[in-house]
C-alpha cells in the first residue's frame, strides 16, 4: 500500500466513523435541506439486533437465481465473493428474490474476521440466533433456513445495486440503526456528514433550552430547528 493509499484509507475510516456518531433521522433532515434526495431503504429492512449501529462506505454484491446450478459452483462463488469483500467496508447485496437466505453463521464468522464492518440484504438470513451472539451487524427482510447452494450465483461484485428504487454504489456510504437506513452518494457525503454533525450540534441546544423551561415554540424560533 504506497502513502497515498494509506491516507485515502485512513480519511474512509475517518468518515465512517463520524457517520456512526450520527443518526439516520438528522441525516435526513440535512439531506432535504442540501437538496440531496435522502436515500432511505424500505422500513422492512431490519437490523437483527437493533441496538447494533452499521456505518461505511459501501460494497454491493448483486445476484440472481439460478435454479439447478452446480451446488459446487454456487459455494465457489459464494466463498470468492466473501474473500473479494474488502475489510472496512459495508457489504450491501441486491439477491433478486424472497425465497433464500444470503447471509448465514460461516458467512459472518468470515466476514466480521476479515474487518467488514457489516451487511445489509435485500432478501433474506438464516442462522439468526447465532449472529446476533456473534454482535456482527446484519440487516435482512426476513429469516430462512434455505440457502444458495444449487440455487443462486453473484454476477456482479463492487458494482451498483437499486435497493428500494434507491440506487446504490460502490464507494458510497450508509448508515443504519433502529429507525432505518439511509445511503449517502459518495460525492456528497463528507459534505452531508458535516452539516449533519452541526445539525445534532443545534439539536442539542434546543434540548438544553426546552430542558431548560424555555417554550417549545420559543425554542424553534431562537435556534430555527426542532
Amino acid at each position: 500500500m504506497t502513502a497515498d493509499d494509506t491516507t485515502l484509507a485512513d480519511a474512509v475510516s475517518g468518515l465512517a466513523d463520524r457517520l456512526g456518531r450520527l443518526y439516520t433521522g438528522v441525516l435526513f433532515d440535512v439531506m432535504r435541506v442540501l437538496g440531496c434526495p435522502p436515500g432511505v431503504l424500505e422500513p422492512g429492512i431490519l437490523g437483527l439486533d437493533r441496538e447494533l449501529r452499521l456505518a461505511g462506505p459501501v460494497w454491493t454484491v448483486h445476484g440472481t437465481m439460478v435454479e439447478g446450478a452446480d451446488a459446487h459452483e454456487t459455494l465457489l462463488g459464494w466463498t470468492r465473493m466473501l474473500s473479494a469483500a474488502p475489510g472496512g467496508s459495508v457489504v450491501v447485496c441486491q439477491p433478486e428474490n424472497e425465497e433464500i437466505a444470503l447471509m448465514g453463521e460461516l458467512s459472518s464468522e468470515a466476514m466480521k474476521h476479515r474487518g467488514i464492518r457489516g451487511y445489509v440484504v435485500d432478501g433474506g438470513c438464516r442462522d439468526t440466533d447465532f449472529i446476533r451472539r456473534l454482535g456482527f451487524p446484519v440487516y435482512c427482510r426476513f429469516a430462512t433456513p434455505s440457502d444458495v447452494v444449487g440455487r443462486w450465483l453473484a454476477d456482479e461484485l463492487g458494482g451498483s445495486i437499486v435497493i428500494s428504487g434507491v440506487r446504490i454504489t460502490t464507494g458510497d456510504y450508509l448508515l443504519a440503526d433502529c429507525d432505518g437506513i439511509v445511503v449517502l452518494p459518495k460525492a456528497r457525503a463528507a459534505e452531508i456528514v458535516d452539516a449533519a454533525e452541526a445539525a445534532a450540534q443545534v439539536e442539542n441546544t434546543v434540548r438544553t433550552a426546552i430542558l431548560a423551561g424555555v417554550d417549545p415554540e420559543q425554542a424553534y424560533l431562537q435556534h430555527g430547528k426542532f
